[in-house]
């Protein structure tokens, strides 16, 4: 008999699985973005004990997505029982997402990443590909979900799991303005940079020098001259075409960074602007990356 459970809240569970290279990872990366918290691999037996664990926790998941595959072995075969267990479960919303592709786009995807099929046990790539479909044909008919990629691209599929589980919520899309000094380094996760370094330097001001972009007396000093008004007249336009391009690309964020020469002043004066700017917007983020970090 199938033990009962209950949760006082809604948890919603999406189980990815499906052909070993039909883009499993992709779907996971995009589940992630639609703000679920994923996790990769997971034993079906422990599927059950997992919900508790989230549940329980001080920051209750109430989205998840798993991905379980032929990749546990063995353990693959609880899946069926751990499904059951979660039909005869109150406040849990499940379904399956399943990723296919014919056999010749799998062999092909196989050979270019030069990576050996799970159940290929050091034969030929086909014959894990037919072992793996046999292995999965009950799943295939239980899912509410399946996705093709034979045929798409990377992208596409995201755009397709998002118009699919997003429940008529709009992707969650930030935009993140950082400051930084360029003797620190450039920012490595920066999607566009602006060297504001010909700007006039408040460091030579003697009551400014240990103060920030974060202080009155600095962001106005910063932003009373000419350079400045028309710097960010200019910049003003372009983010307003920019931004929106990103996000209909398909990305969950852009970083936007601000390079003076120590991160101090006037990268944080502008960021802390343009943060201010499309605060509204696009619920903009601002990190200062240098701003504690001073000579001695």
């Amino acid at each position: 008999m199938t033990e009962k459970r209950t949760y006082n809240d809604d948890v919603e569970l999406v189980i990815i699985t499906g052909m070993s290279g039909a883009g499993k990872t992709v779907a996971m990366q995009s589940f992630e973005d639609l703000g679920f918290y994923c996790i990769d691999n997971l034993p079906p037996e422990l599927l059950v004990t997992f919900l508790d664990l989230m549940m329980k926790s001080e920051n209750k998941m109430r989205r998840i997505a798993a991905v379980m595959d032929t990749r546990g072995g063995n353990l693959f075969d609880s899946l069926v029982g751990a499904l059951d267990k979660l039909s005869a479960t109150d406040g849990v919303s499940f379904r399956i997402l399943f990723l296919d592709a014919d056999d010749e786009t799998l062999v092909r995807r196989y050979k270019e990443s030069r990576r050996s099929h799970p159940l290929s046990e050091g034969g030929l790539p086909l014959d894990g590909i037919r072992k793996e479909r046999e292995l999965l044909s009950e799943l295939r008919g239980r899912a509410r979900s399946i996705f093709n990629t034979s045929d798409i691209l990377p992208r596409s599929l995201r755009e397709k799991i998002i118009t699919e589980f997003s429940s008529g919520i709009e992707t969650i899309f930030k935009v993140n303005f950082v400051s930084f000094g360029f003797k620190h380094g450039m920012p490595i996760d920066a999607d566009v940079v602006f060297d504001v370094r010909f700007l006039p330097n408040p460091f030579y001001i003697e009551e400014l020098k240990p103060k920030t972009g974060l202080d009155t007396e600095v962001s106005e000093y910063v932003l009373k001259w000419n350079e400045t008004k028309i710097l960010i007249e200019k910049l003003t336009d372009l983010f307003k075409f920019l931004i929106p391009q990103y996000k209909n690309e398909g990305k969950s964020q852009v970083v936007i960074a601000f390079g003076c020469t120590g991160g101090q002043h006037r990268s944080v004066t502008l960021a802390e602007f343009f943060g201010a700017r499309f605060s509204e917007e696009y619920g903009a983020l601002i990190s200062h990356r240098d701003i504690k970090k001073r000579k001695g």
